[in-house]
């Protein structure tokens, strides 16, 4: 980013940790905008290495909410998954503490006008250490493997990820979970469109790993409204206020609403995949 971008006077490089407070204080400082994308986000890496995991993934966001009301930082967005929903695995349950930690930062940063939110997404096509430069590594050696035939997953482009990073900067008003309305997979399909002359083979679900994700549960739709190309989930905290613009430019989320992989009304086939994927 140094080499490409460096000559622009209005950006500053730093090198340094998530975890280290004093560092991501000294980087805050005369920012307009944190995007919180730092994270471990490999399964089992974090099911191996719990407190590392719990040191960047809830640690550091604190550290992000912290120098984010300590230096006036107007907008915050922080990346989270569909595995924070009902999560089954210690990177879900790191991702969920952040979001809690993201959401409620804006209780203490009351006055400052300060507003932190989340984007919640599933998995995005070809993001570093996913299903499809794994599948096309293994191609490569001549074999395929699948965890279970009934798998599904949400996805995303990176575009679209970006999209939505963008429409949380520009309509945020601090406390909100966005939610995008994104198609599903079957993992079999994704199989066949990267490689369709092999049969995958199926080697069982890794500890930690769902059948299924979920983006919006039945207790969450609670309180979220369907804001067009994303749902809006919306804090349960006395700081809300009932007259917030959500109220107005978004309608409720039908009683009982659960936003799922596998009863998700889009899909992409083999075809679509192939197209995607190039």
């Amino acid at each position: 980013m140094a080499s490409r971008f460096g000559s622009d006077s209005r950006l500053r490089f730093f090198v340094g940790d998530i975890r280290s407070r004093e560092r991501l204080h000294r980087a805050a400082r005369g920012a307009d905008l944190i995007v919180h994308a730092a994270a471990m986000k490999q399964v089992p890496a974090c099911e191996y290495n719990p407190f590392e995991a719990i040191q960047t993934n809830v640690l550091g966001s604190q550290h992000v909410v912290d120098a984010a009301i300590d230096h006036s930082v107007s907008t915050v967005v922080a990346l989270s998954t569909d595995k924070a929903v009902n999560p089954v695995n210690l990177y879900g349950a790191t991702k969920l503490c952040e979001e809690k930690l993201i959401v409620q930062g804006n209780a203490y940063a009351a006055g400052t006008g300060v507003k932190l939110s989340c984007v919640r997404y599933g998995n995005v096509v070809g993001s570093r250490g996913s299903v499809v430069p794994v599948f096309r590594d293994q191609v490569r050696h001549g074999r395929l493997t699948i965890t279970d035939e009934r798998m599904t997953r949400f996805w995303i482009t990176l575009d679209e990820a970006v999209d939505l990073v963008l429409f949380a900067v520009e309509h945020a008003c601090g406390g909100e979970v966005f939610v995008p309305k994104i198609p599903s997979i079957k993992v079999t399909d994704l199989a066949r469109a990267i490689a369709p002359d092999l049969t995958p083979e199926v080697v069982g679900i890794r500890p930690g790993e769902k059948l299924h994700e979920c983006l919006l549960t039945v207790d969450e739709s609670r309180h979220s409204v369907d804001a067009g190309s994303v749902y809006v989930v919306l804090p349960e905290h006395p700081w809300w206020r009932d007259d917030n613009p959500w109220r107005s430019a978004g309608s409720p989320v039908p009683e009982g609403f659960a936003y799922a992989s596998d009863t998700n009304t889009e899909w992409l086939d083999v075809a679509d995949l192939k197209a995607l994927l190039g």
